[in-house]
């Protein structure tokens, strides 16, 4: 079998080319802060310099590189994208002063770039941050929730590379749909879609009363199901200042985003269908769509009626039961929407309701959304498959002889896809159990500790207790941070992209 030797020139010079799209990016956020004339200018315009120096350096280092690659390029190249994009994308917070711990600046970029909403700003950080380091927070979640790689191929010829390994070491889920037989016309169209929404959702937070600035930033996070505010309480801020401000229709904007949460959690190819084939039906034609869907609205519902039912025992004698009705609707669904989709915005504290309630949104935390979508966790179509497994297996024991293998959307599921899952859900638990362990041992209280860790893997953000919707990791150990961080990396790359790299087997020859 003919083999090649590791292609580091190669490596290089991808990385160089994907140095200088950060850099660019930084660009534009000096540009914010250039406009609203404040501090972090300097600071964005130095880091935006030295990532793009050596970013051209990289690429002139492997400028006479072979096209020939494999598996160990694909993982490593993948992997390392996101790992080297947030420590040079840590610079504006740490040059700039406004996150001075490297940790902290460190922790807060790889937040934001596998879209995971945990953050290390306390309090109302919008009085402190200013508007360029804002947006480059927001920034890093939009390029993080796509994918650094899929943008690469959709803007750069990728050196007349096929992309192929590349694309599906990064994209979500266990199978992927090619929307042209080109990887990069597959990675075009589902960016440009991805932009057309952003700017939809932008559009109608700005009719309901946001800023330009806030309805660009909230929706680059809500798109990439990330869920950094320009507010430190999240959503919940704009129902403070629309008491004063009454341009400002807080719950339109829930409401907005609310549904640019759920459509962020559906597989960019059935949205493709819907908005440029006008093919609706394929919502509810697709299976785990329609898990997806179905899970949403019943928990949703369950724990809106919950909310109403406890509001109304506190108060039995209140006459405005349409406007209780309304509240708990939306924040029950808000809430539920989030949790599944991995969005960490917050229009109110889950920690605060009845044991009950909030045990659900705990445990919808391991759900996520779509293959395909930008959001995190195990994904419908994973827990479907395990589901019919284990049904088809109680079948199979009862009829021993009988062909019964589990279907998705009418065709049998392939033992190759279902041994995939499996292993899915073994290393998935394994690391959430490694992880607990490891945050005990610094110091965190049980139920902290497991609700950090499906926070962090499942690329959601919040837990319970002080690192709730509210709180922040702010003061959580150091150490902590960097297994939070190496964790929410394997959760947003989906496990074996990352877990691969440690394996002996891919660097023999």
């Amino acid at each position: 079998m003919l083999t090649h030797s590791f292609n580091t020139k190669l490596v290089t010079r991808v990385m160089g080319a994907l140095l200088i799209i950060e850099a660019f990016f930084m660009s534009l956020s000096a540009l914010v802060s250039f406009y609203y004339n404040e501090w972090d200018l300097q600071a964005l315009v130095l880091s935006s310099v030295i990532t793009f120096i050596l970013g051209a350096i990289s690429m002139i280092y492997g400028r006479n590189a072979t096209k020939q690659y494999g598996h160990k390029e694909s993982y490593l190249i993948v992997a390392l994208v996101w790992v080297v994009f947030s420590f040079f994308g840590l610079m504006p917070y740490y040059f700039s002063g406004a996150i001075p711990n490297y940790t902290n600046a460190f922790f807060e970029t790889i937040a934001g770039f596998t879209t995971t909403g945990c953050t290390v700003l306390e309090g109302s950080f919008e009085n402190y941050m200013p508007h360029g380091l804002l947006f480059w927070r927001s920034i890093t979640q939009w390029l993080g929730g796509m994918g650094i790689i899929v943008l690469s191929l959709a803007i750069l010829p990728m050196f007349g590379l096929s992309g192929m390994q590349l694309y599906t070491a990064e994209v979500t889920g266990p199978t992927y749909e090619k929307l042209s037989p080109r990887i990069q016309k597959t990675a075009g169209i589902t960016w440009g879609l991805y932009i057309m929404l952003t700017f939809l959702e932008a559009v109608a937070l700005r009719l309901f009363g946001m800023n330009t600035f806030d309805a660009l930033c909230h929706s680059f996070t809500t798109i990439a199901t990330g869920g950094f505010s320009t507010k430190g309480r999240s959503i919940l801020e704009y129902e403070t200042l629309a008491q004063s401000d009454p341009s400002i229709h807080y719950i339109g904007i829930e409401y907005t985003i609310m549904i640019f949460m759920l459509l962020a959690g559906i597989n960019f190819a059935i949205l493709y269908s819907v908005f440029f084939k006008h093919r609706l039906r394929r919502l509810w034609e697709d299976e785990e769509c329609r898990w997806y869907i179905s899970a949403c609205l019943v928990f949703g519902l369950v724990v809106s009626i919950g909310l109403f039912a406890d509001k109304y025992l506190l108060d039995p004698g209140q006459s405005d039961l349409l406007s209780l009705s309304e509240e708990s609707f939306r924040h029950g669904m808000f809430t539920t929407i989030a949790t599944i989709t991995t969005t960490a915005f917050a229009n109110c504290d889950y920690t605060t309701w009845r044991p009950f309630m909030w045990t659900i949104i705990f445990f919808l935390m391991l759900t996520g959304g779509s293959a395909g979508s930008t959001s995190g966790g195990i994904k419908w179509v994973r827990i479907a498959i395990f589901v019919k497994n284990g049904f088809a297996e109680f079948k199979r024991l009862i009829h021993p002889t009988a062909v019964i293998p589990p279907m998705i959307n009418g065709k049998a599921i392939r033992t190759t896809t279902i041994n995939n899952v499996m292993a899915f859900f073994q290393f998935y638990i394994i690391i959430i159990v490694a992880a607990t362990l490891a945050f005990t041992a610094m110091g965190i209280s049980f139920d902290e500790a497991v609700s950090v860790s499906f926070a962090t893997i499942g690329n959601i953000g919040p837990g319970l207790g002080q690192y709730g919707p509210m709180g922040c990791y702010a003061h959580f150990p150091m150490l902590g941070k960097w297994v939070m961080a190496f964790v929410m990396l394997v959760g947003r790359l989906e496990l074996f992209t990352v877990l691969l790299l440690f394996s002996p087997e891919l660097w023999k020859k």
